[in-house]
């Protein structure tokens, strides 16, 4: 049988197969809003895949505490983890910003995997925000996630290779209301990451989203206590459960990894079957 040439740019047989599709072997990942939660998952499960992660949040302390933590979670079952390297700097500073990619590149070399994962939420009605309290969410949200992937693709597109994983949330598929902008910013998400996609395609860029549901994270944690809102979840959640935030992981690592060679634009919504039951 005449096998059929793969296209330019294509995983093709000269590609690992099986479970080596989704090795991070030699990649280098900078994982936002890391220290703890689904970016803290993330970055452990990257790190175990073989990629030199980058962590990043805004107390330097605590993302130090979360490399070693790393580290010592995949001590047993990975001997020789490359341990995590922390980038603290507030990713509504773009300044900072721009500073700490160009640090990154010049310790690790070019990012192949960017992992928008930092987010603000206030929930209130429309009329109780002010205008600088607006301009805060969406610059953290939604302006911080597209200023990260312009500072990113230059290096991206030098080597025809990198990926692009916004993890947005299921606020960005529906309307809901007493949480607009943090809804309106997710939205705005679902679309960047689209848009990012359709431009950054042809230079050999991924750009895809993860939409989470319920997880038991730390931000979380005032409302999975409330016995009200917990079980409004799990009343929703086909799966009748929060998620874990270890069960973000396989998504991120699957968009991240050449298994996912030609996904692109995709929102991989992670909640249990919540919007699949609405």
């Amino acid at each position: 049988m005449t096998q059929i040439p793969s296209p330019a740019g294509a995983s093709g047989p000269h590609h690992p197969l099986g479970l080596a599709r989704f090795s991070l072997q030699g990649r280098v990942a900078l994982v936002t809003g890391a220290s703890q939660g689904l970016g803290f998952a993330i970055a452990r499960a990257m790190t175990a895949c073989g990629a030199q992660v980058v962590i990043n949040g805004r107390d330097a302390k605590r993302l130090e505490h979360a490399a070693q933590r790393i580290v010592n979670d995949l001590g047993d079952q990975y001997p020789r983890p490359v341990r995590p390297d922390a980038a603290p700097f507030d990713v509504a500073d773009e300044a900072a910003m721009r500073a700490a990619v160009a640090a990154i590149e010049q310790r690790h070399g070019a990012i192949d995997i960017l992992v928008s994962n930092v987010g603000l939420r206030n929930r209130k009605p429309l009329g109780q925000f002010d205008a600088g309290e607006i301009r805060a969410l969406l610059e953290t949200d939604l302006v911080a996630a597209t200023l990260l992937a312009q500072a990113v693709l230059p290096s991206m597109q030098a080597r025809r290779h990198g990926r692009l994983v916004t993890v947005t949330s299921i606020a960005g598929l529906f309307g809901r209301g007493q949480d607009v902008i943090y809804t309106a910013a997710k939205h705005g998400l679902t679309g960047l990451v689209r848009a990012l996609a359709a431009e950054f395609g042809r230079d050999g860029i991924t750009s895809n989203a993860i939409a989470p549901g319920g997880f038991t994270t730390e931000h979380n944690a005032a409302a999975y206590a409330d016995p009200a809102i917990r079980a409004h979840f799990e009343a929703r959640t086909p799966m009748g459960r929060w998620g874990d935030p270890e069960e973000i992981a396989g998504a991120a690592v699957f968009l991240a990894s050449d298994a996912a060679a030609y996904v692109n634009g995709h929102v991989l919504v992670v909640d249990g079957g919540m919007t699949a039951a609405m």
